[in-house]
This record gives structure tokens, sequence and C-alpha cells, in this order.
């Protein structure tokens, strides 16, 4: 739908004649003039010729809901394949470029993404790394996206850090990645793996009706908040023998399973443990993440994908201004505890 103005009268009251096109031909009408009235069907046009562009273009469309769902705006097939091709060229120098000597902590993660390839959708697996420096602040160190894990995957990103220049990695934390241990153990043979607690625990709730999440959650929070790793185990033997325990074994099967990677943070004071194993900045990004993730149903291409969730991530990285919570505390007991290793 579109309309055109016809001549009319300059008064402030009165009509303005203005003729509509409709799919089955047009329509003159004469609304009282209301410049609100134009702005309104300005807009609806504009929307429907927008509409129209995206039908045509897959790839266009899910940029440009991006850009709608971020910024408000609708903006021309034509400037976004501009603009992309820019950013492309832009996510090709950030992944490439050089990194601090030593992180104290890094967090891998990974989403499940959707992507079209040779006309089928699958399943792929968007990995991120995300660094806190000697400064305390977060930064994204890479972005990667891959349809398996394995140790060859793990040997190739770590190999990439490495090459980028990082010589040492304090704590890395992560959640029970296939092939990842023989992995660290190649290139960075003297950091310790930290499970994520967080994912634990999301991983634990997989196996619980609805009605006792909350109640299993409570059952084992005494695990993980436990003083020495001793109390932990005891803490963990207490709950597969409670009513719980017996109704989701799996849940004691799994905590056993990674427990030797579970514990490592509890050699840490209860304080600063919340920032070896996870940090609500991370959480708050995954959030972001899935939501494009969800709106978009599924991208067109890897390059899509990969554009569209660089922009996301730079985005929210504009927001990591501060250090993590007591970082100076937490930067001091790494010093004591990997002794040489870290210089403050």
């Amino acid at each position: 739908m579109s309309f055109e103005k016809s001549n009319f009268e300059t008064l402030w009251n009165g009509t303005l004649a203005a003729r509509f096109r409709i799919s089955s031909g047009s329509l003159k009408l004469d609304p009282l003039r209301d410049s609100a009235f134009f702005q309104t069907a300005s807009r609806v046009s504009a929307s429907t010729q927008s509409s129209r562009r995206r039908t045509v273009n897959g790839r266009m469309r899910e940029i440009q809901g991006h850009l709608q769902e971020l910024y408000g705006v609708d903006v021309s097939p034509d400037l976004i394949s501009r603009v992309t091709s820019a950013v492309i060229e832009e996510v090709k120098a950030w992944q490439s470029r050089p990194l601090e000597a030593v992180y104290p902590i890094v967090y891998l993660d990974a989403l499940v993404i959707k992507v079209r390839d040779q006309g089928t959708v699958t399943n792929k697996s968007a990995y991120l790394a995300i660094g806190v420096n000697m400064g305390g602040t977060k930064e994204v160190l890479g972005l990667w996206l891959e349809g398996t894990e394995g140790a060859k995957f793990w040997l190739k990103i770590l190999t990439e850090l490495k090459n980028r220049g990082v010589l040492d990695i304090l704590i890395l934390c992560c959640d029970g990645l296939k092939g990842f241990p023989e992995a660290i153990e190649a290139v960075f043979p003297k950091t310790t793996v930290q499970t994520c607690i967080v994912h634990m625990l999301r991983n634990s709730l997989r196996f619980v009706t609805w009605k006792d999440r909350k109640a299993v959650a409570l059952a084992l929070k005494p695990i993980y908040s436990a003083q020495t790793d001793v109390l932990a185990e005891a803490a963990l033997s207490a709950f597969e023998a409670s009513a719980f325990g017996v109704r989701y074994p799996m849940i004691g099967k799994s905590w056993r399973t990674n427990w030797q990677r579970v514990i490592p943070f509890l050699a840490f004071p209860r304080e600063i443990r919340k920032v070896i194993y996870t940090t609500n900045a991370i959480e708050s990004l995954n959030y972001s993440l899935r939501k494009i993730i969800k709106t978009r149903g599924h991208f067109p291409s890897e390059e899509a994908a990969t554009k569209l969730l660089y922009l996301a991530l730079i985005r929210a990285e504009q927001r990591w201004t501060m250090p993590i919570w007591r970082w100076k505390d937490a930067l001091n007991q790494f010093a004591v505890h990997f002794d040489g290793r870290l210089t403050i």
C-alpha cells in the first residue's frame, strides 16, 4: 500500500485529498488534514516495502530482523550488503588480534544454533572464550562455529589462542567438554580445569520434574558451598542417600563423574569462589545471545551467524567497563596459590 497527496489549500483545518494504491486498484479519501495521519501512512508504506524486500533475500531478513530488534530501525538490503561486507573483514581482524600473555581465568561456553547448509538446516555449536585479564575486566577472546567437538577441535582453538600470544591460563572454567582434557594438557599443561558449577546445576535439574526443581537445587547447595573438598564429598554422599538422591540417581552419578573438576575452586576462600566458577556477566551474555538465536529461528549460513553473533558480542563488551567483584582479593589469592606464575 502507498499513497499520493493531491493539491490542497493551505488551511490548518479542513481536508486533504489522498489517493491510496491497494492490491485491487486505488482508493481516494478526504481525511482530516492532520500531519499525524500522513506520518502513520508513511510508516505503514515503508513497512510494507521493507516486508517485500525481506521476502526477496533470506539473508537480508536475518540481519534486518536483528537491527529492528536492537535499534528499532529498518534499513535497505543494499546498505546491509555494503555494511556486512565490512563487518566480516572486521570479524577476521578481531579473531586474529594479539592477546595478553596471562589470563587468570578463561571461561569456555557453547551455544547450539541452527544453520542452513546446502539446503538442510543442521545444528552447530557456537563456542565462546571469555577471558578475565589482569585488571579484572572481561573480554571475548574468540568465537568459533563447529558441528562436532572433540580433542582435535579443542587443540585447534587452544593452539590459536597460544599463537595469538597467550602463554598461560591459571583456571579454565568449562562444561565437561568432550576431548578437552587431552587438548589442554598438550597446550597449557599447568592450567587447572574447573567445571562450571552453574552448568552442573543446570544439567542436574534436567533430570528433575518441574515441581521438585527448586527443592533439589537447594539440596545440592551444601555440596558446592562446603568449606573443603572432604566436606563437599560428604555432602554429596548425603544427597545421594536422601529421598531426592534415590529418586534421581543420575544427579549423584553426574557429580561423581566430574568430581575432580568440580572441587578445584574449593581451595579458595568462599567470598571469591564465584569469581572462579561463574559470573553474572557471563550469564547475561548468554541470555542476550540466546535471545538472538531464538528470534532468528535459523541462520541462512555460517557467515551470517558469525556476523550477528559478533555484533552482539561487541555490543555486550561495551558494558564490561568495571572489574569483576572483589577482583583484588581474588588476584592476591591466585598469586599465592599459583606461585611464580602471576605478577601483581
